[in-house]
Formats: structure tokens, sequence, C-alpha cells
């Protein structure tokens, strides 16, 4: 099990959830010469949820194409007390994954916990919204980032249990550790509706949520975040037909928008697809999750630029220490001193065959020369050379995407697919992955020169 003490941040990078636009291809392996890349970044996707089997306890799962999705981690997260339903996700500014998700049928309170790496989790509080007290019910707490870098969480309240008349509210965070919020708002949204989630796309807010009287999903639009909100698909305006609840949208890698929702009364769960957010598709079931997962969100981060890495044997030089090569020694990587009067066997350590990502071919993977079953890869944020266990953990530690690199001169830095925001870079001559920062040193000590092979 990883880590889930990542080093201190030492500057803010603000993410949005919802990714810019960007295109799979998959990467030939041509050895020796640059890969067919993919244009612009790699998204991936990264989902929490609660299942049919528990209540209590969160599995993550992730994907790169938001359709097939396999387990990071069952049990990823119990909470000290109470329940963890509706767990939704998204990355803040620090670097942190944070969730926030129902604790109880019935109260006024949402809980927050918190992980570096999105397999490890940490209880961080349980937030007394003040509304309707212990007889009332909180229920589907949704994160919405806004365009103007505002963090909210839209949740849906009723003043008398579970039975009650829901209307969603929004707290807003008012200082940057998501420690304090404002008291409670409502949307503007008549009484009865339940599960909101708001996406924004231009100036328009669309806001997805339940009927709680005839089960059907309906869609509202406003200009402002408190309305007013006007209803342009009402009763079963989509196709979908009735008792779905808990959609979600993320955005697919060809710029359409997909919406997921829950088939409750048949645990089943759907995904439909939509080119404007207001338009969509039939509902097509999720496969594999169908049946297991509920009430999840999905949040897209991409990783890499779409610049290409030449495959096939390399040595990666650093750019700030040019004497210095990556290597494996004891099986940790470092930046050492290796030259072409360098003993074989060193030269050999610092020499990798560049393929295809074992995660997602537009990015790549180290393979060992001197050991080809044993690919670099970030285990506690630490670069290890590990032997392919061929699970779907290990290809993600091992895959990264390339963009320009930071320090520019015609370098490259390595993106984690897994953490996006993190990069391959050397501190101390240790390899690791760290979360960005914007200093000239970070630059210098992730990026590198892919030059021919040392060995």
């Amino acid at each position: 099990m990883r880590s889930s003490l990542p080093r201190a941040a030492r500057s803010i990078r603000r993410y949005v959830l919802i990714g810019v636009t960007a295109a799979l291809a998959a990467a030939g392996a041509v050895s020796g010469s640059p890969t067919a890349s993919a244009a612009g970044p790699v998204p991936h996707y990264l989902m929490t949820a609660f299942t049919n089997s528990s209540e209590s306890n969160m599995y993550v799962y992730d994907s790169a194409n938001a359709t097939g999705f396999t387990q990071v981690r069952a049990n990823a997260y119990t909470p000290p007390t109470g329940l963890i339903r509706d767990p939704s996700v998204i990355r803040h500014t620090d670097g942190y994954y944070y969730i926030v998700y129902t604790t109880n049928w019935t109260g006024d309170t949402i809980g927050f916990a918190r992980s570096a790496d999105y397999v490890s989790w940490t209880f961080v509080r349980n937030v007394r919204v003040g509304l309707n007290g212990a007889t009332g019910s909180t229920w589907a707490p949704e994160w919405f980032k806004d365009s103007d870098g505002s963090v909210h969480v839209i949740f849906s309240a009723s003043t008398t249990g579970t039975a009650g008349q829901f209307r969603p509210y929004r707290i807003t965070a008012t200082n940057p550790d998501l420690s304090a919020w404002t008291s409670p708002v409502a949307l503007g949204i008549p009484a009865n509706y339940i599960d909101s989630f708001v996406v924004k796309a231009g100036g328009t807010y669309h806001n997805f949520l339940k009927n709680e009287t005839t089960k059907y999903i309906e869609h509202a639009t406003a200009t402002s975040l408190n309305g007013p909100w006007t209803f342009v698909g009402t009763g079963n305006w989509a196709g979908w037909g009735a008792g779905l609840e808990g959609p979600a949208i993320t955005r697919l890698p060809d710029g359409r928008w997909r919406i997921y929702f829950d088939q409750y009364g048949q645990r089943r769960y759907f995904h439909a697809d939509s080119a404007n957010l207001t338009t969509f598709g039939a509902k097509v079931e999720l496969p594999g999750l169908s049946g297991t997962a509920r009430h999840f969100t999905v949040l897209r981060e991409d990783s890499g630029d779409g610049t290409p890495v030449a495959t096939g044997n390399r040595s990666l030089r650093s750019v700030n220490f040019p004497d210095r090569h990556v290597r494996h020694r004891d099986n940790l990587a470092y930046v050492d001193p290796v030259s072409s009067s360098s003993d074989v066997t060193v030269r050999r350590d610092a020499t990798f065959t560049i393929v295809p990502g074992l995660a997602n071919a537009a990015c790549y993977s180290f393979r060992s020369v001197n050991h080809p079953d044993r690919y670099l890869r970030h285990y506690a944020f630490r670069v290890r050379l590990d032997t392919n266990t061929g699970d779907s953990v290990f290809a993600r530690d091992t895959t990264f995407c390339g963009r320009a690199g930071l320090a520019g001169n015609g370098s490259t830095s390595f993106e984690s697919y897994a953490q996006p925001g993190r990069y391959l870079r050397h501190y101390g001559f240790e390899v690791r992955v760290d979360w960005r920062t914007s200093d000239a040193a970070f630059a210098g000590d992730s990026s590198f020169t892919v030059s021919s092979p040392l060995a």
C-alpha cells in the first residue's frame, strides 16, 4: 500500500474538474524513433463510489476512456463513524484529492476526507451545515469548482428526514484549506428535488437533478449559480425512463459530455453522451460496474501535452546536472554520474527501453535493459525498479506522459499518468514523482534529455 504522506506542496497550482478536449491515440513502438503520440493531454478518469454491498466503505476505480473502469482499491476508506454514501471527488490546489460524502440517513453534517494518491484516505472532518438539525436529512454532497476558482459543495437537504421535501443548497469554501465554509444558501430550485450535479459550459450553469415526485432526472440552466433556474428538460425529456438518480457529468476525450446515473430499483448503472449538454443519446449500461457501484462521481485529469518521446533503448540525462543520468542502483532510481567511459554494468543500469505506457499507450514506460522484466515505477512517490506484476496498479505507476521540458532547451519532462500534476524529478539526486511547483529548481530537476543509449 502506498503512503498517503506527500512532500509539502510549495506553491499552488489550480486544477479544474473538467479537463480540456483531448484525443486518445495508440502509440506505436518503433525502436529508436519517435512514437505516434496523442494530440494533446492524455486523460485519466478517477471514480469514487459506494457499492450495493456496503455503504460504510468507499471503493476507488479508474479508467482511460470513461467507460471501462478497473478497481484501484476496495474498502479504500471507512469513516470513523457513520456512512460513506455518495462520495464526490476533486483534486484541490494543494495537490490532495478530497472527497465529500453523506454521513448518515438523518442529521445535518457532511464528511470530508483526503488522499495524496487516491489509494489511501484520511478522515479530515465532519462539517455541520447548520440546516434542519438532527431530525432532517443532508444528502448527496457534490463538489463544484466555478470558473472563478471558487470551491462549492452542493447538497440536498430535507427538514423532515428521509421522507421530506428535499431541495438543493450550497456552501462555499472561505479559505484555501477547505476548513471554513459559508452558511447554506438555497440554490433557488423548487422543493422535492435531490441529487443536484452542476457543470458550467461557457457562461451557462447546467444542473442535472432528480425529481423526487416523478423519479426522472431533469435538466435546468441558469446564468448564475444562485439562479434563477429554468427547467429545459422535464419528465422523460431524454428518453431514459424513470427510477433514476445520482447523475454525474464528465468530459470525454473527443470533447463530448457524458452523464452517468443509477437505475437504483434495478441496481443497474447507465451512461449517455451529449455534444452540447442539451440533447443526449440513449442510455447505455456501464460495463463491469453496473450492479456493483452506487452514486459516484468521475474526475477527469490530464497528463502530459502530447510531446513525443523516442522509443527503444535510450538514456535520460539530467538537464541541470548534465554529467548525471537516471540509473537504477540497488533497485532504486538516482541521477548518478555516468559517461561513456563508465563501467558497462553502470552504463546498462542507466539505459532503458522506452515502450508505450503499460496503462496507456499514448504515454511511456521505462523497462530496464539489465532486467527486462522490471520497470521504473513510483511507490510512495519514490521511483524504484520493480518486477512487472501484471496488475493495473503497477501499470499506472509505471506510466509517464511526455511534456515539453519545464526547463526548455529542447528537454522533455514526464508527468505521472496515475498522478497528474506530479512529475518525474530528482531531489538530492534521488528520483521521485513530486507535485509540480513554479520555481526554477523544480523545472531543472524535472527536465531530461532523451539521449542515445549509454549501453
